[in-house]
């Protein structure tokens, strides 16, 4: 089943600062769940300015509670409080994108 995530950064004065500092190691973790066809579409959301504000991400997993369990308890945003809010939502994928 997929999921869109949606994680909201934090809108103190250090949120831009930690998540560029947290960035590296958020790619680190999510470049093998692309490799795997776990992670299938997602990047960053942007505010007026173009600045990073949150994440967008289209994942594949078998329930919420894995997705929550093999993925967010490693994510680094999470662990770092870069995502204040997290919002998961069951998707699918219009017939017109999909891949054959």
């Amino acid at each position: 089943m997929r999921f869109v995530l949606i994680g909201h950064d934090g809108t103190d004065a250090e949120a831009p600062a930690r998540r560029a500092a947290t960035r590296p190691a958020h790619l680190e973790v999510t470049k093998p769940l692309i490799d795997a066809g776990i992670f299938k579409y997602g990047g960053p959301l942007l505010d007026k300015d173009e600045n990073m504000v949150g994440s967008l991400m289209i994942l594949e997993y078998d329930s919420e509670e894995q997705l929550r369990a093999e993925y967010l308890a490693n994510e680094p945003y999470v662990a770092a409080g870069v995502w204040q809010k997290i919002e998961i939502y069951p998707f699918k994928t219009a017939p017109a994108f999909e891949q054959a």
